[in-house]
């Protein structure tokens, strides 16, 4: 930190990931790092304040059980873009005064538990909806509000547990804090932690959401399948339309949600894979490059901002509660839908 500040003040140009073409010598600082950081740090941080107050207004939405885990990756991604304030002032030079060792992993550390928190919630959204399916009978004996809040809190404490070695110099939790130079030139990954965090954490995850999707969507065609051969052997019209319509009605709204969160994890997962992809390549030694960390990092921790403008476009409750949480600001827009959305909300 000191040998850093010292360079500074002698007129040398400041540490930036992106080289000599994102530093400003007028600004004296590295000026797309912190646009890129600033601008999604604003967006995550808006997005996510947007889902809370609309969960607080739409009492419809917490009718799944599902809507916890949702929460709880959302305020998680909240956190992520608070937490990302952080690099946006160092690069401003206001942290001056901090260790940047200590602040660095700090920061490389509480952001790998974050998204580690999104990232196994997404899994348990995903086994809810599998157990919601496979046993819709034994559904609300299985998962009770206690276990509930009991995964949710076991959630947030592996995550926490799972990254804790990096602290004893048992390797490196990813690149967050590479926009300091302690991090970036000081902290190594280290391919047996590397390892580990793979296969406790992102390994697992994505097998349990593609075993539980693809077994409700295989589920979902099977029960398409037989309403399609029950409706051609009964073929009387009448009857058999509102047969066919009544049976349809029944797995509409359980495959529709899981389309929704399988949109989100999908969304998660083509954002974060880059990252895991150049984690494992640089961790084994076989790639490194500043410019590809960077743009790897902050891809994966834009997904904080997609997760809620997914879950928006595609919960057709949830764009009714936004609508709810906008009407006073364009009451003239929204004005012909109040009669129908005011019995869902209890917001004002």
């Amino acid at each position: 930190m000191n040998s850093s500040s010292n360079g500074n003040q002698s007129g040398s140009p400041p540490f930036c990931l992106l080289g000599a073409v994102g530093y400003s010598h007028s600004l004296d600082t590295c000026v797309l790092e912190v646009v890129v950081i600033l601008f999604i740090t604003v967006l995550i941080i808006a997005g996510n304040l947007v889902v809370i107050f609309v969960f607080h207004c739409a009492p419809l939405l917490h009718h799944h059980t599902t809507s916890h885990f949702i929460q709880t990756m959302t305020y998680a991604d909240l956190l992520v873009g608070v937490s990302c304030l952080v690099p946006s002032l160092s690069l401003l030079h206001y942290l001056r005064g901090l260790n940047e060792e200590l602040t660095c992993k700090a920061f490389g550390y509480v952001v790998s538990v974050l998204k580690s928190v999104s990232m196994a919630s997404l899994a348990c959204i995903s086994v809810d909806r599998y157990i919601a399916i496979t046993r819709p009978l034994s559904y609300a004996t299985l998962v009770t509000p206690c276990r509930l809040r009991v995964c949710i809190v076991l959630i947030w404490v592996y995550s926490a547990l799972i990254f804790l070695p990096s602290f004893f110099g048992w390797g490196k939790p990813g690149y967050h804090g590479d926009i300091f130079q302690w991090c970036a030139d000081s902290w190594k990954t280290n391919p047996g932690f590397s390892t580990f965090i793979v296969g406790l954490l992102y390994a697992p995850a994505a097998l349990i959401v593609c075993f539980t999707y693809g077994s409700i969507f295989k589920i979902c065609r099977q029960h398409t399948r037989e309403i399609n051969q029950r409706h051609a052997r009964f073929s009387s019209q009448t009857e058999g339309d509102k047969g066919e319509r009544a049976e349809r009605c029944e797995g509409c709204p359980d495959k529709r949600y899981a389309m929704v969160l399988l949109g989100i994890t999908s969304v998660f997962y083509m954002l974060w894979m880059p990252y895991i992809f150049y984690f494992l390549l640089e961790s084994a030694g076989l790639y490194h490059h500043k410019v590809a960390s960077f743009l790897t990092t902050w891809l994966a921790i834009s997904n904080s901002f997609c997760n809620c403008v997914t879950y928006s476009l595609s919960n057709s409750v949830f764009r009714k509660g936004l609508g709810r949480l906008f009407s006073p600001l364009f009451p003239s827009c929204l004005s012909c839908t109040d009669t129908k959305q005011a019995p869902l909300f209890g917001c004002p």
